[in-house]
């Protein structure tokens, strides 16, 4: 008798107990983050992983990608976007369309701005307790010569990152180097897209995937 009233107790004892909270995880970025949202991108591969894990009850995944998108986007819309939402953690993916659009239409984004409001990014988060992580901008062109038109600026630009979160002691997904490395491998025939893109930028199935492994091993080391 005395045993059964202990487990009623305790029964009772975890139904009062509050469950404890799931982490919420904003991934904060452009088309490529929007697309990652989407069936098969690389956000809801972290969602499958994670239940495939049971994990499902620590963690929920929130997109905020919006296609076009460069740094100071981001930065005119994270109150709303990303602060709001309370997060636990963001990822910040961006840097492709700062580059890219230099070219293609000349609305790209100067280095030395760029800078400035990554920073100012990171210091809003930082200063709700909000954990942090820089991932650098992987690919436009996949040759793996560095014949690629944008390749000079894309290194400058992933090194401004590389170098705001050794400032700001922060993790950093480091795809433009991870990127690089599987395409000196698996791209014999230096082609410019078809490898982890669609077109060069998208990523395709093997894209996301290896975005979403990095991404998931950092987010359960935290």
């Amino acid at each position: 008798m005395k045993k059964l009233f202990a487990v009623l107790f305790t029964l009772s004892m975890l139904a009062f107990m509050p469950k404890q909270k799931k982490q919420r995880v904003v991934f904060f970025g452009d088309s490529i983050t929007q697309a990652g949202a989407n069936p098969g991108g690389y956000i809801m591969r972290i969602d499958s992983m994670c239940n495939l894990e049971g994990k499902k009850a620590d963690y929920e995944f929130i997109g905020a990608g919006i296609g076009g998108n460069k740094v100071y986007d981001l930065y005119l819309r994270m109150e709303e976007d990303v602060l709001a939402k309370n997060p636990d953690m963001v990822f910040i993916y961006v840097g492709v369309n700062d580059v890219w659009h230099k070219a293609t239409s000349g609305t790209g984004t100067d280095a030395d701005k760029f800078e400035k409001f990554y920073q100012a990014i990171i210091k809003k988060l930082k200063d709700k307790n909000i954990k942090v992580v820089l991932c650098t901008p992987a690919t436009i062109g996949e040759k793996n010569d560095f014949s690629n038109p944008q390749d000079g600026d894309l290194n400058q630009y992933s090194k401004i990152i590389r170098d705001l979160a050794a400032k700001n002691s922060l993790p950093v997904v480091d795809l433009r180097k991870l990127f690089l490395a599987y395409n000196l491998t698996n791209n014999p025939e230096n082609k410019t897209k078809g490898i982890l893109t669609t077109d060069g930028v998208h990523l395709n199935a093997k894209g996301n995937q290896l975005v979403a492994d990095e991404m998931w091993k950092l987010i359960k080391g935290n």
